[in-house]
């Protein structure tokens, strides 16, 4: 029997925008399952209905469509809440879910007591010795129960793909809370639940849920399943070297998509980040799954600057084939067919978006600005007839050098804002043959 094919999952709580964390780890779960010919289960964990909002389910799948990782198979997890509540009752009846009682205050005293008494400030398991009858009475004192899971004692081991060799003693660990004081789910419980009945094999996602894969293995385990492998990388930083957070530019995905940033720049940048591969601009979402390997990935958190990636989007478009972004021209309105325009101006953009300035300079109306009107129609009266070439600019010019005694700034710079209305821009013997003769004679004045 071979072996299973590899499912990982991006589970995201639909309570806020994404941002570029998020999409970290979505990218990293998306690149190793395909990097084995895998699936993506986008996953969302919507249990806390006061918070998870319908806007934010299609925020988060616009903006996954949006960086290229479309999903195998989607669930919720408020559609599977039959499944946790088998699994609520399988795990009471074998002894691993027991109730508490306890106030947040009294928990509180509890933690501070043992810090005094140098224990591990975790939970007591005061519950445990709870007789039917003082449960019975906290009842009808108004308390309602939470529910915890019950670790075993002795070593919780794993070799984390990123982190490496990981081992947490259970004895050292307090039983998690798996069900609120309302009866409702947290995020422990259901998430073991789904990675056991979706097949989940590979678990990637930040360093901060470390401890909970400590948990989570046990949990896996009492529901009679093997736990995946796991892969915690470590959080990015911001420049400033704290949590990259809003204070140093860490914008959510629907901000950074208008600014007009390319997909492949956020892509290209958050598969490199933390490895020692330097990001590639001509890199698509197929050459990084193809050379993907999770074991890369550094142990150290990786520094982030946000204001990165409009630079290095601009690269990103420098890199582009004609025939990648021709759809996109036709989506714009503009001459799909084109391969000239965009040869001509897409080194030189800063966003797509500004492909419409160069198209109109080649192919419509602008508004001419002639510094030196006298100059300019010189120059007109001097454009050789069609058809032009890449060599006619360089023609032209030493042309109206020889016969104005200009050269340098003072002969081109007149001539580029007379044709173009912009002071710098692509090469203009690339240019000079898109805007035509008749154009050309027309913003010249002559």
């Amino acid at each position: 029997m071979g072996e299973p094919t590899v499912r990982v999952r991006f589970a995201p709580s639909p309570t806020g925008l994404m941002h570029l964390g998020n999409a970290r780890v979505a990218l990293l779960n998306w690149l190793l399952a395909k990097s084995k010919g895998g699936e993506f289960v986008l996953r969302f964990d919507d249990t806390d209905k006061a918070r998870s909002e319908e806007r934010f389910v299609a925020a988060i799948e616009r903006d996954l469509r949006w960086l290229g990782l479309v999903w195998d198979e989607r669930q919720r997890q408020s559609e599977r809440m039959d499944s946790y509540r088998a699994a609520f009752e399988k795990l009471v009846a074998d002894g691993r879910l027991y109730p508490c009682y306890e106030t947040p205050e009294e928990l509180e005293a509890m933690r501070k007591r043992r810090q005094r008494q140098r224990l591990p400030p975790i939970y007591d398991r005061a519950a445990l010795k709870l007789t039917d009858a003082d449960r019975k009475a906290l009842v009808a004192a108004g308390r309602h129960a939470h529910w915890r899971f019950k670790l075993t004692d002795g070593d919780i081991r794993w070799d984390d793909l990123v982190l490496g060799p990981k081992h947490f003693e259970a004895k050292n660990l307090s039983d998690p809370v798996v069900i609120r004081e309302d009866g409702t789910f947290l995020y422990m419980l259901p998430s073991a639940v789904d990675d056991v009945d979706m097949r989940i094999t590979h678990v990637v996602r930040g360093e901060d849920h470390v401890t909970n894969a400590a948990h989570q293995i046990q949990m896996i385990e009492a529901l009679g399943a093997a736990p995946p492998a796991f892969a915690h990388v470590p959080l990015m930083l911001g420049p400033g070297g704290g949590p990259l957070s809003k204070r140093e530019g860490a914008l959510d995905l629907g901000e950074i998509r208008a600014q007009g940033i390319e997909p492949r720049a956020v892509t290209a940048l958050l598969a490199a980040l933390g490895t020692a591969d330097a990001p590639d601009p001509a890199a698509d979402l197929a050459t990084l799954s193809k050379n993907f390997d999770i074991a890369g990935f550094g142990r150290s958190s990786p520094r982030f600057d946000p204001a990165d990636l409009a630079g290095f989007s601009a690269k990103v478009l420098h890199a582009m084939p004609f025939a990648e972004v021709r759809t996109r021209l036709e989506a714009m309105g503009l001459a799909g067919d084109d391969a000239a325009l965009w040869n001509a101006v897409g080194g030189n953009l800063e966003k797509f978006e500004d492909v419409r300035i160069w198209h109109a300079v080649c192919h419509g109306e602008i508004a001419a600005v002639v510094e030196d009107a006298d100059f300019c129609r010189a120059a007109a009266g001097l454009l050789p007839p069609e058809p032009w070439d890449e060599t006619t600019w360089s023609a032209w010019t030493k042309a109206a050098g020889q016969a104005t005694g200009r050269k340098g700034k003072a002969l081109f710079h007149p001539l580029r804002v007379a044709l173009t209305g912009r002071e710098q821009g692509p090469e203009m013997k690339a240019l000079l043959p898109l805007i035509g003769r008749a154009r050309a004679l027309a913003r010249l004045g002559g």
